[in-house]
């Protein structure tokens, strides 16, 4: 690709255009904050004054929002990425939205001669960084073999889930069960404490036994247990609770819309939203250790 834009320079967007720099491809940027986009300068991007610029001369347009309402407005609203792009441009939106709306633009890209494909990614804001995210893609094989270049370059795992619109069905399917294991690994790690048990020893065992799920093991909610999780950091960083409350909102509505039970993640969403609604939004998700025990002292 002879000139890539990147539009949406926050905690992941940043640290995936820095990987790419860092990989020779030539950026231009967009964000509506100047620190974001001069952060991006520095590291050698070019700036643009508004996101229909930046995509203007662009082989490729990478996209990291915060939410649907975005993405839609970006590329069929004020935005007008589409109505700006040239012909044969390849859009990846790496943004986590509703399947449906990944859908729409995509068929109007299509429409315009260009081609989409929809690319959540897995692996948090210490993946971004690292270029370990996964990507879980949606739209056609041949158009994600263009962008496979690029996803590479910020990740280290690709997986096709399907026609447009799948990658975003995947991703909300992977962080409904992620919330649900983060609730449980928080109640076990609660329950053991509560029973004389040291958390770092529950943990230990637990990751040995069937028990053994990513948050015990990876990303442990226990303070002091694990030295470079956010629960030692005091839940600062990582992904935030608000974030993730989000995403299980998208899960709730892709279970209505399917007809599909899911229990528990309606209590995840739930208890999530009270997280969030008690001032925690801003934390990371794992602080959900905490609502356990602000409920215990409720009581």
């Amino acid at each position: 690709m002879n000139t890539i834009a990147f539009i949406g320079l926050g905690n992941m967007g940043g640290s995936m255009a820095a990987n790419l720099i860092r990989a020779n491809h030539r950026l231009t940027v967009f964000d509506l904050v100047a620190d974001a986009v001069e952060r991006a300068v520095s590291q050698g991007a070019e700036a643009a004054a508004s996101a229909a610029e930046a995509v203007r001369e662009a082989d490729a347009v990478v996209t990291m929002l915060p939410a649907s309402r975005h993405v839609h407005d970006l590329y069929l609203g004020g935005g007008r990425l589409l109505e700006s792009a040239k012909t044969g441009a390849l859009f990846i939106d790496c943004s986590t939205i509703a399947p449906a709306t990944a859908k729409e633009v995509a068929t109007a890209a299509n429409a315009r001669g260009m081609r989409m494909i929809d690319a959540p990614v897995s692996g948090g804001v210490a993946g971004a960084a690292a270029g370990t995210l996964t990507f879980i893609v949606g739209g056609e094989a041949a158009d994600l073999e263009s962008a496979r270049p690029l996803l590479e370059a910020m990740g280290k795992a690709v997986f096709h889930a399907g026609g447009s619109g799948a990658g975003q069905a995947a991703k909300i399917c992977n962080n409904m069960l992620l919330a649900i294991h983060m609730i449980g690994t928080c109640e076990a790690l609660r329950l053991g404490s509560a029973s004389g048990l040291d958390p770092k020893v529950l943990s230990d065992i637990m990751v040995q036994s069937s028990g053994r799920n990513w948050s015990l093991e990876l990303y442990n909610p226990c303070p002091g247990v694990m030295e470079h999780a956010p629960a030692s950091r005091g839940y600062q960083g990582g992904f935030l609770t608000d974030l993730m409350l989000k995403d299980l909102g998208l899960a709730m509505e892709a279970a209505a819309n399917a007809g599909a039970p899911t229990p528990l993640g309606a209590q995840a969403h739930e208890l999530y939203a009270d997280h969030s609604r008690a001032g925690s939004g801003g934390l990371d998700f794992s602080s959900i250790f905490n609502a356990l025990t602000e409920a215990r002292n409720a009581d």
